[in-house]
C-alpha cells in the first residue's frame, strides 16, 4: 500500500468516496487479506485443516434460533472439542459456518465487520436479504479455495425488520460452495451431521414453538446428529461443553447462556436413558 504523495498522507482509497462495502474497500486497499484472493498452490488441501460440523437453524414464534455442536475434526481425529461455529452477525441476525474451520472463522469475522461498516457509513442497517446477498458474495469469493478442498458452507438467519412487527418472523438462508443462496422454510441444517439433525427436526418442529421449546428441539436434533455422525459432538457434561446457540427475537440477537443449556441438556440426556432410540 505504498503511497508517494508525501509523508503523513493516506493512500487515495482511504479518502475517495465509493462503496459502503468494507469488502470492496479491502479489495482495493489490501486484496491479499480477503480469504478468496490469496494465491494457492496446486493440489487438494482438505486434509490439512480442521473441519467443523454441524449447524442447524429453526424458526419459532416471532424469532429464529441457530445452534451448532462444538466438535472440529481432522480426518479421524478430534481436533477441537470446544469450537465456536455459531455467532451473532449483528443486532438481528446470526451466522453459522460448517467446513474448513480457519477460513470459516475468518469469513465470520469479516461478515460481522461488513455489516457494521455498512451501518456506520449509511446510517441504517442492511435489509435481511441484503445481508444474505453480501454473504453469498463472500462465499463465491472463496470458490478457488473450495475447488482445492477448503470448502466453507454457511447458514444465515435473522429477522426481517422491513415487515410489520406483528407479522415479523425468522428467515433462514443456506448456501452452496459457489455462492448460491437459498431461502429455507421452518428449519434447516448444514454439515456432516445435518441429515440426521434435519430428520429429527422434521418430527419435533411445529408451528408456534416458544423460545424455550425451540431450545429443547435444537438440543435434541444435535443429540441425534451426534448419535449417528462421528464428526458431530454431543453435550459433554464432564467437560461442561454444550452447543453454541443464538436466539434472535425483536429484542435482538443474544447467545444462550451455557448455564441454561446445561439444564436442558441434562433433561434430554436423562430422557434418552429411558428411551435410547429417540
Amino acid at each position: 500500500m505504498a503511497d508517494h504523495r508525501g509523508p503523513g498522507r493516506l493512500p487515495a482509497h482511504f479518502t475517495t468516496p465509493g462503496s459502503s462495502s468494507f469488502i470492496d474497500f479491502l479489495g482495493a486497499a489490501a486484496p491479499d487479506l480477503l480469504p478468496g484472493r490469496r494465491p494457492l498452490p496446486p493440489g487438494i488441501a482438505s486434509e490439512l485443516a480442521p473441519h467443523g460440523t454441524t449447524i442447524i437453524a429453526l424458526t419459532f414464534d416471532r424469532g429464529v434460533l441457530m445452534a451448532g455442536d462444538r466438535r472440529a475434526t481432522a480426518g479421524n481425529v478430534i481436533a477441537q472439542r470446544d469450537a465456536e461455529k455459531v455467532a451473532v452477525a449483528d443486532s438481528y441476525s446470526a451466522i453459522g459456518i460448517a467446513g474448513t474451520a480457519g477460513i470459516a472463522h475468518e469469513m465470520t469475522k469479516l461478515f460481522q465487520v461488513e455489516l457494521e461498516h455498512y451501518e456506520k457509513i449509511e446510517g441504517t442497517p442492511l435489509t435481511l436479504e441484503g445481508k444474505a446477498n453480501r454473504l453469498s458474495t463472500m462465499v463465491r469469493g472463496n470458490l478457488g479455495a473450495a475447488m482445492q478442498g477448503l470448502v466453507v458452507v454457511p447458514i444465515f438467519a435473522g429477522l426481517d425488520l422491513d415487515v410489520d412487527d406483528a407479522a415479523r418472523a425468522g428467515r433462514i438462508f443456506t448456501y452452496d460452495p459457489t455462492g448460491g443462496s437459498y431461502e429455507e422454510r421452518w428449519f434447516h441444517g448444514v454439515g456432516s451431521g445435518s441429515i440426521f439433525a434435519r430428520n429429527a427436526l422434521k418430527k419435533r418442529w411445529r408451528a408456534g414453538l416458544e423460545r424455550d421449546d425451540a431450545i429443547r428441539v435444537a438440543l435434541e436434533a444435535l443429540y441425534d446428529a451426534a448419535d449417528d455422525d462421528t464428526a458431530t459432538g454431543g453435550p459433554d457434561i464432564t467437560r461442561d461443553l454444550y452447543p453454541t446457540m443464538v436466539v434472535v427475537t425483536p429484542d435482538g440477537a443474544v447467545m444462550v447462556r451455557d448455564d441454561d443449556l446445561a439444564v436442558v441438556a441434562q433433561r434430554v440426556i436423562a430422557g434418552r436413558r429411558d428411551n435410547p432410540g429417540g
